[in-house]
This record gives structure tokens, C-alpha cells and sequence, in this order.
């Protein structure tokens, strides 16, 4: 885990795509190191919708093989030395956490021949993050657990941080179709009142 801390820090650049990198494994690490914070009902207006976004990003390119490049006015915002240093601190946090409870284990999980699927997973989490609901509420936890449990568990090769991952997306998906429909079913309460 040092190792992977040491050379995540270690590629960061001045800009945001320099940082985020093309290699997957990167990817992953920021992906979710910065799902994280939304664990907690308590973040940044707009965060759910850009790591969504980002967590989409990186599941297309797990299902493609490829990286897909980051939007060219996002890939150049700069990153001055102050972020540059946080970001340093949230990977070395989040290796002090994630280190003692992780393993490489039920490698099948996380090898080749299963990268269609974990695309696909990650990609629902990251469209369950990022779809607004109608409904205030805390939508976010759900598929942020999601995205941290399945990116951490791709980057370490931890099959059960993968399958738990699963079960929180499945969840996820679930809870914002539940939220969508209620919203729905409130919307239209409140134009019949209205319309009579």
C-alpha cells in the first residue's frame, strides 16, 4: 500500500489530466479517493455529479480497453501547490485506512475476463451518482460507497471489496429508482392540487 501511495504522489502534475493520468490503475486510486467525502451526507454542491461523471469516464474506458481522455477544459484546469498537497494527504489517509482490512484475494473477480463486468458496475454506480433525484435526501452515500469499495477493490486486487462493491451498487440503483419514483409520485400529487 506505501508503494501505491508513493507512486500515486509521485505522478501528480500541475494540471488535472496530468494528475488524473491515462493509466486505469491512477485512475482508479483518485476515483476513489475523491468518492470518499461523499460517504458522509455533508459535500460540496455539484461533487456527486462530477465524480459520477468521472466514475463513468473510467468504466468506459475498463470496458473499452482504453482510457478516455478527460474534456479538454477540464484536463487543463491547473492544480496549484496547495491542492497538490491535500491531494498528497487524502492518499495518505486513505492508504492508513484501506491498507490493514485489504488484500489481494478472489483475484478472478478482478482479472481480464472481468473487466466487462466491473466496467458495467462501475458505470451504473456512476450513473446513480450523478442522475439528480426529485426528492431532497442523502442519494449520495449509496452509490459513493458503491464507487469506493469497487475502485479500491480493482486497484488491490481485493475480490471482496469487489463483491461488496457489487451489492452497494445494486442497492444504489435501487435506491435512486425508488427516490425517482416517489419524486415522481409527488410532483403529481402536487399538480392535481394545484390544477383543481
Amino acid at each position: 500500500m506505501e508503494r501505491i501511495a508513493t507512486a500515486q504522489v509521485a505522478s501528480m502534475g500541475s494540471t488535472l489530466a496530468d494528475t488524473i493520468g491515462e493509466n486505469a490503475r491512477q485512475r482508479l486510486v483518485w476515483l476513489g479517493l475523491l468518492a470518499m467525502p461523499l460517504l458522509f451526507p455533508v459535500a460540496l454542491p455539484g461533487m456527486g455529479t462530477a465524480v459520477g461523471v468521472l466514475c463513468m469516464l473510467v468504466a468506459l474506458g475498463l470496458c473499452t480497453g482504453q482510457s478516455v481522455p478527460l474534456p479538454r477544459w477540464l484536463a487543463r484546469r491547473e492544480l496549484n501547490a496547495r491542492v497538490q498537497t491535500l491531494l498528497a494527504g487524502m492518499v495518505s489517509r486513505a492508504v492508513n485506512l484501506i491498507g490493514p482490512v485489504s488484500r489481494p484475494r478472489m483475484l478472478s473477480l478482478s482479472n481480464k475476463p472481468a473487466r466487462m463486468l466491473n466496467g458495467l458496475m462501475l458505470l451504473a454506480a456512476g450513473l446513480s451518482m450523478a442522475v439528480p433525484v426529485l426528492i431532497i435526501s442523502f442519494d449520495n452515500v449509496l452509490p459513493a460507497l458503491a464507487i469506493v469499495l469497487m475502485s479500491w477493490g480493482l486497484r488491490l486486487r481485493d475480490g471482496a471489496l469487489l463483491l461488496a462493491g457489487y451489492l452497494a451498487t445494486a442497492i444504489a440503483v435501487a435506491s435512486v429508482m425508488l427516490l425517482w419514483w416517489g419524486g415522481s409520485v409527488v410532483v403529481t400529487e402536487l399538480l392535481s392540487v394545484l390544477w383543481r
